[in-house]
């Protein structure tokens, strides 16, 4: 895919960069040059391919989902400077 200088400089426009018209030119090859290597992924056969999110298949340790009051909540308000029935009490911020 080729980029051309009115593109590069949408592109930094919207990445808020400032380019200077040397670096514009530059950048429209680089910028080609990496949509060119994107193409060419397109070309891999995946069919049959299972996507993965690491090399080493593994499966993610997991809990028990269950519904559970927590039971701490004296441990969690232990360290505030003011509670109301193990509620934080802060400031009124709003009117």
């Amino acid at each position: 895919m080729q980029v051309d200088e009115a593109k590069v400089r949408h592109i930094a426009r919207l990445a808020r960069i400032k380019v200077t018209d040397e670096e514009v030119k530059t950048l429209e090859g680089e910028l080609s040059g990496i949509l060119d290597w994107v193409e060419q992924l397109g070309e891999v056969d995946t069919d049959g391919v299972e996507p993965m999110t690491r090399v080493v298949a593994m499966t993610m340790k997991q809990r028990d989902d269950v519904v559970a009051d927590g039971g701490r909540a004296d441990d969690i308000v232990k360290n505030a400077p003011v509670v109301d029935d193990h509620y934080f009490v802060v400031p009124k911020v709003v009117e």
